[in-house]
């Protein structure tokens, strides 16, 4: 018996009709000497923290960083997955052959894998079944080219390396974080999604810290045509309108024409990424959607295999391509009409091996079907893109003409269509955009011709960068957060993109189901929370577009096989090793800070804070208010060194605690933003562990029992604080409330934390140090967390 397992039911169909397994079970289909079942995606997954170690249930600093010496599998906790999978689990263990059919890429293997793994059959051989489309021929091919499993054991341990990396990673810095800075809230680390989110704040902060600046541009208009002044625009006034003097008067004289051909070739065929800007581009679909629409169309056997990063197709193809033209001559006959199917222009921008990783580009099956809506307009677009890829380039007359008007020099550029080619398929829509430039087609200049012209000054702004949209956020994705043009380089930086084509999607929806981004009409924007959470987190390379895409080239060189996956993980266990060596930066008690407007020293006054370079006319004050609460001289010390508050600031309004984020602008302005607090498993669980816990109904909890005396009662919650292996600590779970051993370089004994839960702060103590420096100073508790000043 052959067992077939495919990655979801709708596939298992598909496959188990070509094979003549037509007999339902429960959980697969039989016949023919097949059994081809399924998963639902995943069926397995790697181990909680718990499952290693029951202490690591409770979130403690204590048990951080936490990496298994060796990963476990636990099957997914769902009564319908349990199920399938001991159904799987059976027919693997029986079977005398395994055929993976799984999608044919990364997860795709790793899914299969786990499996295996599971179910006990990992030493079991097993062939591989690589299909890029669901048709009847492709499968009938796949199935004459089953290759050995052995022969992807490389992309399957780039897979595990992916999945165990983003484990260790989010497990501990989220656990770090949420411990050091949560203030009841949990804030979620990733691999991709953090870089991600820092993208999108420093975007946002550009905006709001932009000021716009005026500037003047020279044009005059000769016959009727507008002419740009060659030189750099002007920053003052007096400086263009001196310039508009001098050429006002004299005549324009037209000193060199140049005609040249410019061939634009037409677009490359469509990757699953530049179809996804595209779709977001002209009607504003959301990346997983236009993912989920594509993958209802492959499984409708309408189009290749989506999740590709190709956009050219392998030289094995070329045969078929025209069979797969005239399928389509039902729904694209006029298109198709203009084109030879004999002599097909087989170009390297179409067919390019070297450019074919996994999969070719998306193009359609030549399969018809009715489609509507929105799920016809994306068919409709991959058909055209595949059709336009063999028109010929539009060939364009460009004219450039030079003049001059009293040593003034001006310049214009004329197009002028000779051959539409490819644009026939593209025509274009009236541009809603008033500064968007048009193709301007010029009358016929004679060289040295001259005349009266009219100059004039025209004023404008600069104007600040643009919120991400999906399609630019997934374009600085796909780029590492570049911004590139040349196709060349961003050919190069792919393997260094954020993500994979195949998880970019889910990454956006991930951000904004944790509430950390927000879609406005098109914008992307980040909420409060995120702009809060890339704050706090201190690590620099956690959140570092270019770092991260340095580790998905990396996991390409495990699935070449240039490099161990022992090599890459250990690489990550030293990364996460760096987040809890990075201390915390303390205040400078001797300075108030720097003036964010020029950078000066900053001065107390009477009433508030203001730059020692007033009288040299900077305007930099800072009043130490926010929402009526009067910052404390350290905050406003910490503001004025770090441009913000590392903890949130917890204020009383009508009985409620909000929490605010206060950060202090590039322009020298007190933001205080309102972060919201939404309920999440780390809490449902801390919820659960405090009524376990407590055998009334009070509003006061029940500390848990603990060895030990009470040396103080906790800010927070009021329960007993005692000493333990991880320092003095809250009582009870979960609180965060935690007082260290060890302080700015100094041990703290129990009496100094005892007076400290007494009265809110210490006598003076001697030997805290700073940089190799030793000060003296008090403790202090302010808003649950303890402070040296």
């Amino acid at each position: 018996m052959k067992v077939v397992l495919a990655e979801k039911p709708s596939v298992a169909r598909d496959l188990a009709q070509y094979l003549g397994a037509r007999t339902r079970r429960d959980g697969y289909l039989e016949g023919n000497g097949y059994c081809v079942t399924w998963a639902f995606g995943h069926l397995v997954t790697l181990k909680e923290p718990k499952d290693y170690d029951a202490n690591l249930k409770r979130w403690s600093l204590a048990t951080l960083p936490f990496i298994p010496k060796q990963f476990g599998l636990n099957v997914i906790a769902k009564s319908h997955t349990r199920k399938q999978f001991r159904i799987v689990c059976q027919l693997f263990r029986a079977a005398e052959e395994l055929i993976c059919a799984t999608d044919a890429g990364r997860e795709g293997e790793l899914i299969f894998r786990y499996i295996q793994t599971m179910s006990g059959c990992g030493a079991k051989p097993f062939f591989r079944l690589w299909l890029s489309s669901l048709t009847n021929e492709a499968i009938a091919a796949g199935f004459k080219k089953l290759r050995p499993g052995c022969d992807f054991d490389n992309l399957y341990m780039a897979a595990r390396c992916r999945s165990e990396a983003d484990w260790v990673v989010g497990i501990n810095a989220t656990r770090y974080y949420t411990l050091s800075f949560g203030q009841g809230i949990l804030w979620s680390i990733g691999r991709v999604q953090t870089p991600v989110l820092a993208m999108i704040v420093k975007r946002e902060e550009e905006i709001e810290n932009f000021v716009s600046k005026p500037f003047w541009e020279l044009h005059t208009k000769y016959r009727n045509v507008s002419f740009k002044f060659s030189g750099k625009r002007f920053e003052k006034y007096e400086d263009a309108q001196h310039m508009l003097q001098k050429c006002k008067d004299a005549d324009f004289s037209v000193e060199k024409i140049e005609k040249k051909k410019e061939k634009e070739n037409p677009p490359l065929l469509y990757d699953l990424t530049s179809l996804q800007r595209e779709m977001n581009k002209q009607k504003s679909l959301s990346a997983d959607n236009t993912l989920k629409i594509l993958q209802n169309l492959y499984e409708k056997k309408l189009i290749t295999y989506p999740r590709t990063d190709s956009r050219h197709l392998s030289s094995d193809m070329k045969p078929g391509i025209p069979n797969v033209l005239r399928k389509l001559s039902q729904v694209a006959g006029q298109k198709l009409s203009r084109l030879d199917l004999q002599k097909l222009p087989f170009s390297k921008r179409i067919i390019n091996n070297a450019k074919v990783s996994d999969h070719h580009a998306i193009i359609p099956t030549g399969k018809i079907a009715h489609l509507s809506g929105i799920e016809a307009f994306v068919f409709e677009e991959i058909v055209n893109r595949f059709i336009a890829v063999f028109y010929p380039a539009c060939i364009k007359d460009a004219t450039y003409v030079e003049g001059v008007s009293n040593q003034v020099p001006f310049k214009v550029k004329g197009v002028t269509i000779v051959e539409p080619g490819w644009t026939v398929l593209y025509p274009k829509k009236p541009s809603k955009n008033k500064d968007k430039k048009e193709e301007v087609v010029l009358p016929e200049f004679q060289l040295h011709e001259k005349g009266p012209h009219q100059p004039y000054t025209e004023e404008k702004k600069t104007q600040p960068p643009k919120s991400y949209t999906e399609n630019t956020l997934l374009a600085a994705m796909e780029n590492a957060g570049k911004v590139v043009e040349d196709q060349q380089l961003k050919d190069a930086l792919k393997e260094r993109g954020l993500g994979t084509p195949a998880t970019r999607a889910s990454i956006i929806e991930t951000l904004l189901q944790r509430g950390y981004i927000v879609r406005e009409k098109k914008a992307v924007r980040a909420t409060n929370n995120g702009r809060y959470l890339v704050s706090i987190v201190h690590n620099n390379h956690l959140k570092s577009a270019e770092f991260t895409g340095e580790w998905e080239y990396q996991l390409k060189e495990v699935e070449r096989g240039n490099l161990s996956s022992e090599a890459f993980m250990g690489k990550i266990a030293s990364f996460v090793a760096e987040l809890f060596q990075t201390r915390d930066l303390y205040v400078n008690n001797s300075v108030w800070g720097s003036c964010p407007l020029c950078k000066h020293p900053v001065i107390r006054g009477k009433k508030g804070y203001g730059c020692s370079q007033w009288k040299a006319g900077c305007k930099f004050v800072l009043w130490p208010q926010v929402n009526g609460h009067l910052l404390t001289p350290q905050q406003v010390r910490e503001l004025l060194q770090f441009g913000k508050l590392g903890r949130l600031l917890s204020l009383q309004k009508e009985g409620n605690t909000n929490h605010y984020f206060v950060q202090l602008t590039a322009l020298g302005h007190i933001k205080a933003w309102l972060i919201t607090h939404k309920k999440s498993k780390f809490q449902k669980f801390s919820k659960a562990k405090a009524k376990t816990s407590s055998s009334t109904q009070t509003s006061k909890p029940k500390p848990n029992t603990q060895s030990g005396k009470s040396l103080g009662s906790c800010p927070l919650c009021e329960s007993a604080v005692m000493k333990n292996k991880n320092g003095y600590q809250c009582s009870q779970t979960p609180c965060r409330f935690l007082i260290p051993f060890e302080i700015a370089g100094k041990k703290i004994q129990s009496r100094t934390v005892s007076t400290l839960l007494k009265n809110g702060k210490t006598s003076k103590l001697s030997g805290f140090q700073n940089n190799g420096n030793e000060f003296s100073g008090r403790l202090h508790l302010e808003d649950g967390s303890v402070v040296v000043k």
